[in-house]
């Protein structure tokens, strides 16, 4: 929450008024509904219904994928004469749930099917040689790999010299020569015409299922075929596809769509446990709506961690298991575990930022890579999410832990790295493909491991090529909201409406409005104080407006000002009572509050300036003017309060009663100053002017024609 709200701007196109009238008037739906639907480019009636039903989005045929005939016949085969398959996944959401539906489908058409999930402090991603001969040696004859083996060119080359069959479908980007493998699906092949290139792990997988139900049910329609396979399988598609972040277009949105419904619906037990645990850890909303905000934010972590801290097989057993009471203990054992995940990732975070503080200069600093000895493996890809988010560079973490006390240039780091639009995070990465041991991942996330010996190499290869593909600046940083809403359109009906709408994910984002000169009614902390909760005036109306992951502190806002919020809309469950709140993204004093407040400290420059001339100034401050300031800090001292930014004192002193003002407060500062009273620290950062004191008992008496401002400002 950090723009103030002159730097906000709307998206909405040039002349759509005339087309969002009429297809509000048409569909029956409000105006701000109806702009939305322009502004993603559906400006007519009929197009804008297609959008909304979906109509006009269909599943592909599958096998206009490379290689799905060849793949969805082997594994049928293999099926049919009862050869010993394994599932090799990926630790990640996507990763479980491809090895889940994998293994659910393959078990009921009669497989002898197992699977195999790498730990990711053992082997790290991807497939391993070792383990494709272990797997032989146990008799294992058909390999079929989901969200991963696209890089495994080696490793193919192993099952061939084993005798074993590798099956390959995955979605990662295609680097180099593609594996020499029985069959590689992958909607990313360059040989590949598949038209939708977006699909996640999962969601080639569930192609997979669908080209071997219709290849088991020749005689059946083929709609028949794919229609089973969603019945059983499309919540689990939903969760894998929203947690890796593809966009919701296309099939996909059919994915998502039809998922969140098999979920809201009819929940398979391993969620319907998974929630009610989730719901026992803190959460009280039983009943909930699922949409992909709780599974990318509740769900989705959960699952990530147990590969993360623990075991991915924690989370695939969930799924496969047989009965309420195991879906249930493995579903609690999960929220235990995503509890230590969190904890560690606080600890990485605060030590990210210190080593980020001693390291880099931020005005110049196209790219941040961080190393340590300590951090957890299985957390980094998420602190190098936040460093990302919280400094608008790529960042790439590796973590050397597990290496013993002893340092060698052959120590092995595992590392995640992270992102932003402009560089294409798997190309930085191959072009220090010679100093990697391995890597991949996607545009804006991926991983690798390297040797500590190369880490300087490749520090300097990324950095340089970070200036170079992000060595046009952006234009300073902007707000970009998809409509500005008035104080009547915050009502339960509009945020109702905008179900419309979804699903929302990449592609199409959840709308974000601005809503102007709000009057801020009330302010208090929540969740332990990491949260605020404001309550604001909307035409008569007391409504909510979450700010989370942001104190009240540092909003810096008190009841009585007036205010601009960019927000998404959202509804509000309590004790059976719907209302409609505000999710508040960024905040800011109204328009011309910000203007009022340039004036004034463009008034007490103006106003020091002159002092320092000898000039005489035209206000003046008395003895009853400071000491009222000083009494009102002192008695918040005795309290235990300290640290107070300047709104936060002219807020105070409006509470006191003490009638003074911005020019007045700020000169009765400078006046302390001066005289060493309440051990007054000025503020390091004169834009945020943020004030410490301490009480300075010895300090306390003074003659106030000690100070030279004073002086000045009492001149004949």
């Amino acid at each position: 929450m950090t723009l103030t709200s002159d730097k906000w701007r709307v998206k909405e196109p040039e002349g759509v008024s005339g087309a969002a009238s009429e297809i509000s008037e048409k569909l029956g739906i409000l105006l701000p509904t109806a702009k939305l639907l322009c502004a993603r480019g559906y400006l007519t009636p009929e197009r804008a219904e297609q959008f909304i039903t979906k109509s006009t989005e269909m599943f592909h045929d599958p096998f206009e994928m490379k290689d799905m005939r060849r793949a969805a016949k082997r594994l049928l085969d293999a099926c049919e004469k009862g050869e010993k398959t394994v599932i090799y996944g990926d630790y990640d959401v996507d990763g479980v749930t491809s090895v889940s539906i994998l293994h659910m489908y393959l078990s009921s058409a009669g497989c002898d099917v197992g699977y195999y999930i790498p730990s990711r402090s053992g082997e790290g991603y991807g497939m391993s040689g070792e383990r494709v001969r272990t797997l032989a040696g146990d008799g294992v004859t058909l390999i079929v790999t989901v969200d991963t083996g696209i890089t495994a060119a080696e490793e193919a080359k192993v099952a061939k010299e084993c005798g074993v069959d590798l099956v390959i479908t995955d979605h990662h980007e295609c680097h180099g020569t593609i594996p020499d493998a029985y069959a590689v699906v992958n909607p990313h092949r360059p040989d590949c015409t598949y038209p939708f290139k977006e699909l996640a792990g999962v969601g080639v997988v569930f192609k997979l299922l669908c080209a071997m139900e219709i290849l088991r049910c020749p005689d059946d329609a083929v709609i028949d075929c794919i229609r089973r396979v969603c019945d059983g399988y499309m919540d689990l598609v939903a969760i894998g596809t929203v947690a890796d972040v593809m966009p919701v277009t296309d099939e996909n949105r059919l994915i998502v769509a039809r998922g969140l419904d098999m979920l809201e619906r009819e929940p398979r037990p391993a969620i319907r446990e998974l929630i009610c645990a989730i719901n026992s850890d803190g959460r009280k909303n039983a009943k909930r709506k699922i949409t992909t905000n709780f599974i990318g934010y509740t769900i989705a972590p959960r699952i990530n961690a147990a590969g993360r801290i623990a075991s991915a097989s924690i989370a695939v057993d969930m799924f496969l298991a047989e009965s309420s009471a195991e879906a249930s203990r493995l579903a609690r054992e999960l929220c235990e575990i995503n509890l230590e995940r969190q904890n560690e990732e606080n600890i990485i975070v605060n030590s990210a930022y210190e080593k980020i503080a001693e390291q880099y200069n931020l005005d110049d600093c196209p790219i941040i890579i961080l190393d340590d000895e300590k951090w957890h493996h299985g957390v980094i890809g998420i602190v190098a999410s936040r460093i990302t988010e919280k400094y608008q560079v790529p960042s790439v973490l590796i973590s050397f832990e597990g290496n013993g006390d002893s340092v060698s240039p052959e120590d092995m780091g595992k590392g995640s790295g992270r992102s932003v639009k402009g560089m294409n995070l798997v190309d930085a990465l191959a072009s220090a493909g010679d100093v990697l041991e391995k890597f991949g991942g996607h545009e804006l996330a991926a991983g690798l491991s390297v040797r500590r010996k190369n880490l300087p190499a490749l520090r300097e290869r990324l950095t340089d090529y970070a200036r170079e593909h992000l060595s046009s600046a952006p234009s300073e940083a902007e707000l970009e909201a998809d409509a500005e809403l008035s104080e009547e359109d915050i009502t339960l009906k509009q945020a109702q409406e905008l179900s419309l709408l979804e699903p929302f994910g990449v592609g199409n984002a959840s709308p974000l409005f601005i809503i102007r000169d709000l009057e801020l009614a009330d302010i208090v902390s929540v969740g332990e104080g990491k949260h605020a909760r404001l309550t604001v005036m909307c035409g008569g109306t007391r409504v909510t407006a979450m700010c989370f992951r942001c104190t009240v502190e540092e909003l810096d806002l008190y009841p009585g000002d007036r205010v601009d919020i960019a927000f998404s809309l959202d509804i509000n469950e309590y004790q059976n009572v719907r209302s409609v709140q505000m999710i508040v993204r960024e905040i800011s004093p109204a328009a011309d509050i910000l203007e009022e407040r340039r004036t004034v400290r463009d008034e007490y420059e103006r106003t020091v300036a002159a002092l320092g001339r000898g000039e005489k100034v035209w206000l003046t401050v008395t003895k009853a003017d400071v000491a009222a300031v000083f009494t009102m800090i002192r008695n918040e001292l005795k309290r235990g309060h300290e640290v107070f930014s300047i709104n936060a004192l002219l807020n105070l002193a409006r509470t006191c009663g003490i009638g003074t003002d911005y020019v007045r407060l700020r000169l009765c500062l400078d006046i302390f100053y001066e005289l060493d009273l309440l051990g007054i620290i000025m503020p390091a950062d004169p834009e945020r002017e943020i004030y410490r004191f301490s009480r300075n008992a010895e300090n306390n008496k003074t003659e106030l024609d000690r100070s030279s401002i004073y002086r000045a400002l009492n001149q004949n």
